[in-house]
């Protein structure tokens, strides 16, 4: 149950230094080495690997080019592509955290550009987070998130990244529920600001777990079928297991939050790079839950395409980490097992309903 998880993610961690690097040799007949049915071998899988349209401009900037980066999140904003936006800004910021010229030539070149003052905002918050004067730095920035939001205001993105900045400097509620209003009136069902507040909840001093799965539930509900919201709740299980608080709440909503994501992941076809942070996060807490079959078929779901959250979270290795993992998900899978997906609207899925609320 979910009291084993620890121990075995902690012993996954510790032995993560002789996990295979991704650029390890080849074996001798060429091949890679074993990794399990339908997986691929080790050397195979790559971390945070970029998709068709991210690559590009991840390629420019890197030679100091910003052209591609800045037609790539005019697209998002043009064809009000919020989950895409928010994904690439997050990508893009982080580039920029080492290999920043590009930025700053983009920004003196277009100063009033809405895409790189969303870039300029969120890089600014990421720069501020890991300083142990977190709160001061993030009140220093909050002029370029103001300037992010005026100058697109139909976007969502500069708003999740406001929540966030909220977050950080340990706003109450109040003003929170002001800045989440406002994200809600732009885009009601935006992946990265419902995360955003799911993170809220799980921190604040007024929140628990049982209200993190309520949040994740009614907006996994009220949400079509292909939204990102969906995995809603197996983010809430996550919070919870990182957390060690797999008992705060009922084994049936973790199970049923699992049970939703399966469904969710099972809509996108398998070994792509959009749908991968989704199910590296499903496939952990499958693991918490001891649901070995069901997280194997998400490890074949993934393919090469690991992400470094949520695995960074417990090894600074987070590639080597999900390589142990997968692994001894293989060994505890019989051979042949294949996963049976469930349908969130029935048996446990159905106890997630509104009675929970």
């Amino acid at each position: 149950m979910v009291d084993t998880m620890a121990p075995l993610f902690n012993r996954a961690a510790r032995t993560t230094r002789s996990a295979p690097h991704p650029h390890s040799a080849p074996l001798a007949d060429g091949s890679g080495p074993p990794a399990g049915p339908g997986l691929p071998a080790d050397d195979e899988v790559l971390l945070d690997a970029p998709d068709d349209r991210l690559g590009p401009a991840l390629v420019a900037a890197a030679h100091g080019e910003y052209a591609p980066a800045a037609a790539l999140l005019a697209g998002t904003r043009a064809r009000a592509e919020w989950e895409y936006r928010d994904r690439y800004t997050g990508r893009l910021s982080a580039f920029a955290r080492a290999r920043v010229e590009w930025l700053e030539r983009w920004y003196a070149d277009a100063p009033r550009d809405p895409d790189v003052l969303l870039l300029r905002a969120q890089l600014a918050v990421d720069r501020a987070w890991d300083s142990p004067a977190r709160a001061e730095l993030l009140r220093e920035v909050s002029s370029l998130i103001t300037a992010a939001a005026r100058a697109a205001d139909r976007d969502p993105v500069p708003w999740r990244i406001a929540l966030d900045h909220a977050r950080g400097a340990g706003a109450g509620p109040k003003y929170f529920g002001e800045l989440w209003e406002a994200a809600l009136r732009r885009a009601p069902h935006h992946y990265g600001c419902h995360v955003a507040a799911l993170r809220y909840l799980a921190t604040s001093w007024q929140g628990s777990y049982a209200e993190c799965f309520d949040f994740a539930d009614r907006a996994a509900q009220d949400a079509p079928a292909d939204s990102l919201l969906q995995a809603l709740p197996s983010r809430a299980a996550l919070a919870c297991l990182t957390r060690g608080a797999g008992t705060a709440v009922p084994q049936e909503r973790l199970h049923a939050a699992a049970d939703r994501a399966i469904a969710f992941s099972a809509r996108f076809p398998a070994a792509t790079p959009w749908p991968a942070e989704i199910r590296n996060k499903l496939t952990y807490v499958l693991v918490g839950l001891e649901r070995w079959p069901d997280a194997l078929g998400q490890l074949r779901l993934i393919g090469p395409y690991a992400t470094s959250f949520p695995w960074d979270h417990l090894s600074d290795d987070p590639l080597a980490l999900f390589l142990k993992v997968r692994s001894d998900v293989v060994g505890r899978c019989p051979a042949g097992s294949v996963p049976v997906p469930r349908d969130p609207r029935s048996e446990r899925g159905g106890r997630a309903g509104s009675g929970d609320h």
